[in-house]
């Protein structure tokens, strides 16, 4: 079976050059008026248009010419009938061919995507690609929709109160790299994920060579832990551990005025054996750091806790804390357990500290971290140091990927698997320039 699309001046002159090329057994499936010759589209002049198909099983002729059906209704203006004399071999009601019914079905299973003969190969191939396509179509509707191992994958992500953008990523992820056969291997699927919520985890850079003093500046909102933790890095830093070596310490308060909070760091203070200082403005916190700048290797700062709301009480606390100097490091403190519609307000607010990094606090006291991971992950923010716990300096680390992903609820982690992927090599000790 062969398709074609002729044109010619008029119908009658078309319909003979059909028959030079095609022979007599033909089909006509439409007509239309057409603008055909000219040059550059100009000088055109108006004509036919015929399509149809040809079954001639016996090749091209040119006699017993039998056009089966008439035109089909068409929406062009009406051509006029051709005079009997144009053509004198076609002058009777033209003929359907035998096997009319049979080509018309043949047609009709193309548009329909209905079974055609089982003798006709091209039809067959033709149908066959409209089924791939057809179930390639269906198995994205399928995955896209709720696949138990995706609603077991967003449930467990809720749980975890990650964000919603966070959750559609990860969710978009799994759609996108997982087969529907792959998505039925369930501990397969959640080992990916939690392979990327690791990727998604940040985590701060000490620089290889510290200027000295190092200067390390904590500011946050209170009550998060700013002075346990300045003490826990004094500890870790001016006593030492089989991992570092110890350095000399001087840590420095803005906050004395807190009730408890100068009894507090003395107390600390005293435990260590290391130097503790209080200043209230500007010139004092310099003068305080040029004086500690020929005996110590780093100076942790202590600042006042300040809401996120009250812009105007920042703003003189950064003031204040422009005496540290360029170099100086400035983390944000922030709670694990704080709500998640605060993190990203907070993170906002101190911005103008150009803090480096966060350290998060009391990860004891909460079972959900999604939240901060979401947050830190969309603010592109990376984190320090991990307390958890009030006990000094045993409840402070450096932040590793690890850490947050065995505090997930829901996951079955393979801590082995995830410490050979996210190792973490504390440096032994500090390298100055």
């Amino acid at each position: 079976m062969e398709y074609f699309i002729e044109q010619a001046l008029s119908y009658t002159e078309c319909l003979n050059k059909i028959r030079m090329k095609y022979g007599d057994k033909v089909t006509i499936l439409s007509h239309k008026t057409v603008r055909i010759g000219g040059f550059l589209g100009l000088f055109t002049k108006e004509g036919v248009e015929l399509t149809g198909f040809s079954s001639n099983p016996y090749g091209k002729g040119l006699s017993d010419l039998n056009i089966s059906g008439t035109p089909p209704p068409s929406t062009d203006p009406p051509l006029p009938k051709p005079a009997p004399e144009a053509n004198p071999v076609i002058h009777n009601t033209v003929k359907k061919p035998a096997n009319f019914e049979e080509e018309k079905k043949k047609v009709l299973a193309v548009a329909t995507q209905q079974e055609p003969p089982a003798h006709d190969p091209t039809l067959q191939q033709v149908l066959s690609e409209v089924r791939n396509l057809k179930e390639r179509i269906d198995a994205t509707t399928i995955k896209n929709d709720e696949h138990s191992t995706l609603k077991r994958i967003k449930d467990t992500l809720i749980l975890n109160d990650f964000s919603l953008s966070y959750r559609q990523i990860i969710l978009d992820r799994v759609k996108k790299e997982f087969s529907l056969d792959a998505l039925n291997n369930y501990d397969m699927v959640q080992d990916k994920v939690l392979e990327w919520i690791g990727q998604s985890i940040a985590l701060y850079q000490e620089e290889e060579f510290q200027k000295r003093p190092r200067i390390l500046v904590l500011v946050g909102p209170t009550g998060v832990g700013k002075t346990t933790t300045i003490a826990k890095l004094a500890a870790i830093y001016g006593i030492g551990n089989s991992m570092r070596r110890p350095v000399a310490v001087r840590m420095i308060t803005i906050d004395a005025f807190r009730i408890g909070a100068k009894a507090q760091l003395e107390a600390y203070s005293k435990i260590m054996g290391l130097p503790v200082s209080y200043v209230e403005d500007y010139d004092d916190l310099k003068k305080t750091i040029a004086v500690y700048s020929e005996e110590a290797d780093m100076l942790l700062i202590d600042t006042i806790g300040k809401s996120p709301r009250d812009s105007a009480q920042l703003g003189e606390m950064k003031q204040l804390l422009d005496a540290c100097g360029p170099s100086a490091e400035v983390h944000l403190t922030m709670a694990a357990s704080t709500k998640s519609s605060d993190i990203k307000e907070i993170l906002r607010q101190f911005e103008p500290f150009a803090y480096r990094s966060v350290v998060i606090t009391k990860l004891d006291e909460t079972v959900h971290i999604g939240n901060i991971i979401s947050a830190l992950f969309e603010q592109r923010k990376s984190i320090s140091y991990i307390t958890d716990g009030q006990k000094v300096p045993n409840n402070i680390q450096s932040a590793t990927v690890v850490r947050f992903l065995i505090n997930l609820e829901g996951f079955h982690v393979n801590r082995t698997r995830i410490e050979n992927m996210f190792p973490h090599n504390e440096a032994n000790q500090i390298q100055w320039k």
